[in-house]
């Protein structure tokens, strides 16, 4: 496993990334940083100019956006940005207590099975370098990766795939909320992680539970005090 992509998985893909590839990570990467603000419409000139390409890469983009969750489309309107609500913070917190906590489990077992654990102790690694640079969107790539490596370690394909389908959004509001502590986060993926090493699947799953849901509130806050600057 190498570096997180901006394609939204830790995998890199060693052949040019086709145009409407490029338009997609582009796109998905400035929504994330707000350089296309929520509840905007995508306009296809600016961005085509922007990215130097014809507007066709960019439209083939926008089925896989909206599949993520980055953008609606409307009639007339065309592809637009998704803005953060209260259900659509409520409804990830749930998805990812009810798949990742499941996971760290599935991690833990796997590891006592005999399993690999040396992905996830390079995400970690990886987020450790990273974790004070200042870089609010390196930060919050590699506490996706990192999340997404557990996945990954519970050896259950359907959650890989489930997981895949979120790592975006994910690392959407992990950006969003960049201001919550990040050290509070390093020590819990620390302590989950070496959990998931001693194969221990009760406390990797209490670990995971507390993690996830105790920056479901601040989450709220931080949003709200993005939202008046």
């Amino acid at each position: 496993m190498t570096e997180p992509s901006d394609a939204g998985s830790a995998t890199t893909v060693d052949r040019p990334a086709s145009l409407s590839r490029q338009a997609y990570s582009a796109i998905r990467e400035g929504i994330i940083r707000g350089e296309y603000p929520q509840g905007s419409r995508l306009a296809e000139a600016r961005i085509a100019a922007e990215l130097e390409m014809s507007r066709v890469p960019l439209r083939e983009a926008v089925p896989q956006l909206e599949q993520e969750g980055f953008v609606r489309t409307f009639p007339r309107r065309g592809a637009v940005v998704t803005v953060w609500d209260e259900k659509a913070v409520n409804d990830l917190f749930d998805l990812r207590l009810y798949l990742e906590v499941g996971a760290a489990r599935f991690a833990a077992r796997e590891v006592s099975r005999g399993g690999d654990s040396g992905p996830l102790d390079e995400a970690l690694h990886y987020s450790q370098n990273v974790v004070h640079s200042g870089d609010a969107y390196r930060v919050a790539e590699a506490s996706t990766w990192y999340h997404e490596a557990i996945v990954d370690l519970s050896g259950n394909d359907l959650m890989k795939q489930v997981m895949r389908s979120v790592t975006g959004r994910v690392l959407w509001l992990f950006y969003l909320t960049s201001q919550l502590d990040v050290d509070e986060a390093f020590d819990d993926h620390v302590a989950l992680a070496e959990a998931i090493r001693s194969g221990n699947e009760r406390v990797a799953e209490s670990i995971a539970y507390t993690h996830i849901e105790r920056d479901r509130i601040p989450s709220f806050t931080a949003l709200r005090a993005a939202g008046a600057r």
